[in-house]
């Protein structure tokens, strides 16, 4: 078979013909476009995608502020995802490239076809709101105190609404926050709308509200978000955690170089507790990743300034213990406190070490949140009965030697235990009971007293018979005389004495206070019998006894008029 070989001037033609083929036909234009283009703010993520209607294997390049800024090959897709960091504006462009392979004997020659650039895009990128947290009064608590978390964006707008978080160790489904100098996740509160008005308030807080908090706010349709905020944590400790931060050597300052021993301790059991720390780094890491773990016993073999921090012991369900703050100095001076809150009332004794030892002929200074309360004593300063008023950051100085950091010494108040809770519940009952006592003896003598009274106007009244006269109303009331001492008494006490007052009618008078009167007025009238001499025949009295004796009394009053008295014996009948 004849084989027509080809001579370089033949290849050269067909190279030439080929470009100039090329160079005849009108270069492809792509198209870019970026999502979102508006209301963009530093931290967004947008996303570009170059656009070409041919269908040959092209490869994109994209520019950006008219620099080569990435290039996507014929296996990847023709868009993809950025993040912008910078505020300012960015213009993106975009083109594509084919790649053509020529044969010559056994070599290959890679030739790339280049489309036209794409008309470039401008986005303008806002700088994103910052969102401000601060704490209300202070970080560090007992349980019971009141705190606010307060959320302010240095935007101007003001129709923001806010939502709250709690900076967490990692685990899946938390949100990952990445900053320049470390990477935090965080987790939103179940009750973050609470919050959404830009204030956080515990009250009373808890021992379980112990934690690190961050906030962020939001506003517009798209929302449109505010950075994450500052980091701000809540330290409150409890008369009665569940679990016990045990430090050892027992001091909340250490020099460097030292070890250290933490340990999780409860009554019951000390299984199933962490220990975990937050430290400047602004992370929440466990043991694990900073120390030796020995079931719930955490160990540091070296000391070093980064190791300073607030530790604590939580468990799986989130319990905690009380946080202690460990601060690790490379100084010379270090202050010894207690590591746990004191209770109100008690003693407290801070010492100011230098070196791990105390000579005695230096003096040091004692400072409570910067002014000094005690100085030139021999290292030790002793506060005989905490108050609340004590609480407060505290640190101590040996002139020329140095000086401590400061250690914030926790006051909480004192509570009654159980059984004076119970003592003085049972005197409170007893004095109710008591009173109670009281107040029922008080009504029954008052009922006793009112019956009785009632019973002896009863019986005063007995004798009061009703006497009328046409239409008017007269009662008359007749007592007999004490005739005590005299033969009559004993002969007429079975008798009774009755008498009838007959009311004369009186002309009506038109003037003056009389003439309101009316004859139809009810007039009460009683007569007592004065004791009468002995008669000297004891057959007369029997006589006047038996017979009926009508005497006229007459009685001087304005409006009434006694005319007829009749005295009856207690065997007659009495007709009013």
């Amino acid at each position: 078979m004849y084989r027509m070989e080809l001579g370089p001037l033949a290849v050269m033609f067909l190279l030439v013909s080929h470009a100039s083929v090329a160079h005849t036909q009108a270069k492809p234009k792509p198209t870019i476009r970026v999502t979102p283009q508006s209301s963009i703010y530093t931290g967004d993520t947008i996303t570009l995608s170059c656009e070409l209607q041919e269908t040959t294997a092209w490869e994109f390049i994209f520019y950006k502020n008219y620099k080569w800024f990435q290039l996507l090959n014929s296996k990847q897709a023709n868009s993809f995802k950025v993040t912008v960091n910078n505020a300012g504006e960015i213009v993106y462009q975009c083109r594509a490239r084919s790649r053509n392979y020529f044969h010559y004997s056994s070599y290959y020659n890679n030739y790339y076809y280049y489309t036209e650039f794409s008309k470039p895009v401008k986005i303008t990128v806002r700088e994103r709101p910052q969102a401000v947290l601060s704490v209300s009064p202070q970080n560090w608590l007992t349980e019971g105190d009141s705190v606010t978390l307060s959320c302010e964006v240095t935007d101007s707008s003001t129709d923001w609404t806010f939502s709250w978080y709690t900076v967490v160790p990692y685990r899946d489904g938390v949100t990952q926050i990445k900053n320049t100098d470390y990477v935090k996740y965080v987790e939103l509160l179940s009750d973050s709308s609470r919050g959404s008005g830009g204030s956080y308030t515990l009250s009373p807080s808890a021992l379980h509200h112990t934690g690190v908090y961050v906030c962020r706010g939001e506003r517009g349709e798209p929302a449109i978000y505010t950075h994450y905020s500052n980091t701000q944590p809540l330290w409150i400790s409890d008369e009665s955690p569940p679990v016990s931060l045990i430090i050892s050597p027992s001091r909340t300052q250490h020099f460097t170089h030292e070890s250290l021993s933490l340990s999780c301790e409860d009554q019951s059991n000390s299984t199933g507790w962490t220990v975990r720390r937050y430290t400047d780094s602004k992370r929440m890491l466990d043991c694990s990743w900073w120390g030796s773990v020995t079931g719930s016993t955490c160990s540091i073999s070296f000391l070093s300034t980064s190791y300073t921090g607030v530790y604590w012991c939580e468990s799986e369900s989130g319990e905690n213990s009380n946080p202690v703050n460990i601060t690790v100095h490379d100084g010379d001076v270090i202050l010894e406190s207690s590591v746990h809150p004191v209770t109100e009332g008690h003693p407290l004794t801070l010492r100011c070490l230098y070196h791990n030892t105390n000579p005695s002929n230096l003096r040091a200074d004692f400072y409570k949140d910067g002014s000094v309360v005690q100085n030139q004593t021999t290292g030790e300063m002793i506060i005989h009965k905490v108050s609340k008023s004590d609480e407060g950051f505290y640190h101590c100085k040996y002139p020329e030697r140095g000086a401590s950091l400061n250690s914030w010494i926790s006051v909480r108040l004192s509570r009654p235990s159980g059984r004076s809770v119970g003592g003085a519940v049972g005197l409170i009952l007893v004095f109710l009971f008591i009173v109670l006592l009281i107040l029922m003896i008080l009504l029954w003598y008052n009922k006793m007293k009112k019956e009785k009274q009632q019973k002896s106007n009863q019986e005063s009244q007995s004798g009061h018979k009703p006497l009328q006269t046409g239409n008017e109303h007269l009662y008359a009331a007749v007592d007999q005389a004490d005739t005590s001492g005299t033969d009559e008494a004993a002969s007429g006490s079975s008798e009774a004495i009755y008498a009838q007052v007959i009311k004369k009618k009186k002309a009506k008078k038109n003037n003056g206070a009389d003439a309101e009167l009316d004859m139809n007025d009810v007039t009460y009238a009683e007569i007592r019998l004065k004791p009468m001499k002995k008669e000297k025949r004891a057959q007369e009295k029997t006589s006047v006894g038996d017979d009926t004796v009508y005497s006229e009394l007459h009685q001087n009053m304005k409006y009434l008029d006694f005319q007829y008295v009749k005295e009856r014996s207690s065997r007659e009948p009495f007709y009013p």
